[in-house]
């Protein structure tokens, strides 16, 4: 009998997840499926990986990335830290909470590395279209390789789709933006803040992108930020030349006008509005259509493809946990596949994905979606052997840190958090993140005055 053989759309933190998954049951002694992981970038890490490139890449592909020079995690790498690799085992000593990007690119390839599976990575592969046959029970994937140019179709018994759901952009449209005279861009094309010094910037939108946008910009000298809400202000406590408005009505030239009457002249729109959940490879009857949500429709466990469970997605979800809500989704996808966890029959999936969907339907607030997503983890963990999570001491952090931001959106990260996994408090950053300008890895690893936090 062939081996079966498992597809993996890419090699950011959710498709590392599943290769990580598997490796963890061979070296437990399980009979593991053939693995193919593609990759459109010529690195792994996903939307970590860093390029100046906008709009088209090098082989005429649109550019995945989202990813901007400066950012740092806007959340405590304590409450992402994966359950079976610690940082502090990565880096040999504690580091600060809020890591910059490189750091946390580092991270997630150092427990690749280490477990040895880089081998199952195909780097500079994109895949073109997924189908699925009935009769044989077989996905067949068009995939291109971007160095020879050549389509070749592969024939598989799974597919993971874990490519991510941040690098197609929804746009807005306003009367007269058409003709703003300044410089306007989607958040996906945004790369340096420095570009925006002695500027006044718009950022349409309410929501992390936006916020971390603005106050990068006002970090690097940007003369003013000005935050567009439609729903409700973000309602921090922001510093002078930072301010909400009603949502945008029209521009006139570099004049803005807005909702609440006010106007103000601007050389920089920021269209911070979101991504949809774009899989235009994949057939209609497997192709996920959903907004960012925390429960995607159609998908049991928020992994499995109800109509055809053999089609899962990972990482899918409007998130609060990351890297190890992941692996908690790879780890349960993993135990169906090798037989040792039983889906039920299609009416009870879509009960429990109506169950789950319901609860979502009832998160009034922040925390508690940060409780919807605690339990949606520990439900993924419970039945598989992920080494112990403790999701109570995420969600608690988690809402610490939504405290620290409601206290000061410029200091939170310069706050300190336990890891779950050692008990070691992070020590506090050399420099407080508004004066921190050198964002490499050598830069934040230098730590030659720092303290154990209290």
């Amino acid at each position: 009998m062939a081996k079966q053989r498992i597809a993996i759309i890419g090699a950011g933190p959710s498709g590392l997840a599943v290769l990580r998954a598997f490796e963890s049951a061979r070296r437990k002694g399980a009979e593991v499926p053939e693995l193919v992981c593609y990759e459109r970038q010529s690195d792994y890490g996903g939307l970590w990986n860093y390029t100046w490139r906008t709009g088209i890449d090098e082989y005429g592909e649109p550019v995945h990335g989202s990813m901007y020079r400066y950012l740092w995690s806007n959340g405590p790498k304590e409450c992402l830290e994966f359950a079976d690799y610690g940082f502090e085992e990565h880096f040999g000593r504690p580091i600060p909470s809020y890591p910059p990007r490189a750091v946390l690119h580092d991270y997630i390839k150092g427990r690749i590395e280490k477990s040895g599976i880089t081998h199952y990575i195909r780097l500079n592969h994109t895949v073109r279209w997924v189908t699925y046959d009935s009769d044989t029970d077989k996905f067949t994937l068009a995939v291109k390789d971007l160095t020879t140019d050549n389509v070749t179709n592969e024939v598989f018994d799974y597919v993971f789709v874990a490519c991510g759901h941040y690098s197609t952009p929804i746009t807005a449209q306003f009367p007269g933006l058409d003709k703003f005279l300044g410089r306007t861009m989607h958040s996906h094309d945004f790369r340096s803040a420095d570009e925006f010094a002695g500027k006044d910037v718009l950022c349409v939108g309410s929501s992390y992108s936006s916020e971390d946008i603005g106050i990068q910009c006002y970090k690097y000298g940007a003369k003013s930020v000005t935050f567009s809400w439609r729903t409700k202000p973000m309602g921090f406590k922001w510093p002078e030349t930072l301010d909400e408005r009603e949502l945008l009505v029209k521009v006139e030239g570099k004049k803005c006008y807005f909702k609440d009457g006010s106007s103000k002249d601007f050389d920089a729109i920021v269209l911070c509005t979101g991504y949809a959940n774009h899989f235009p490879f994949m057939e209609d009857a497997l192709r996920l259509k959903s907004r960012n949500r925390l429960y995607p429709p159609n998908l049991y466990k928020g992994v499995f493809w109800w109509s055809n469970p053999k089609c899962m997605y990972i990482g899918m979800q409007d998130q609060y946990y990351t890297f190890n809500m992941f692996d908690a989704e790879a780890w349960y996808a993993r135990d169906v596949i090798l037989g040792k966890i039983a889906l039920p029959n299609p009416g009870a999936m879509m009960d429990d994905i109506q169950k789950w969907t319901t609860m979502e339907e009832n998160v009034k607030d922040a925390f508690e979606a940060i409780d919807f997503q605690t339990e949606f983890v520990r439900d993924l963990i419970a039945p598989t052997d992920y080494p112990r999570l403790d999701v109570d001491e995420v969600a608690r952090m988690f809402k610490v840190w939504e405290h620290h931001k409601s206290e000061n959106i410029l200091t939170y990260r310069d706050q300190a958090f336990k890891s779950t996994l050692t008990g070691t408090v992070a020590p506090v950053h050399h420099t407080p993140w508004m004066k921190a300008l050198d964002d490499s890895l050598e830069t934040f690893l230098n730590q030659p005055n720092a303290r154990a936090a209290e």
